[in-house]
């Protein structure tokens, strides 16, 4: 998340700087009902919306971002385990 430049647009728990504020907070993250307003919040949808927002929900304005699937999951894991540390 911190190589493809995530807290540029997102606050994220965990990283400090750049605290952005484009894009919604992914603080309890967990508990978010769906994924940009209208993607069921699942571990398939929410990996292959962080690869490419655009083509899972068309006119997101979060761009594709470049992770492979394994680091796709490795962002979903991370995101639904915020609230667990």
């Amino acid at each position: 998340m911190e190589r493809v430049g995530c807290a540029a647009c997102h606050e994220i728990p965990g990283i400090d700087w750049p605290r952005g504020r484009t894009g919604p907070s992914l603080v309890g993250f967990d508990d978010v009902g769906q994924i940009a307003g209208a993607l069921p919040n699942t571990p398939k949808n929410l990996a292959a919306f962080v690869r490419n927002a655009p083509e899972t929900k068309p006119g997101s304005p979060m761009p594709a971002m470049p992770l492979s699937e394994e680091e796709a999951r490795d962002v979903v894991a991370y995101l639904y385990g915020i609230d667990d540390e």
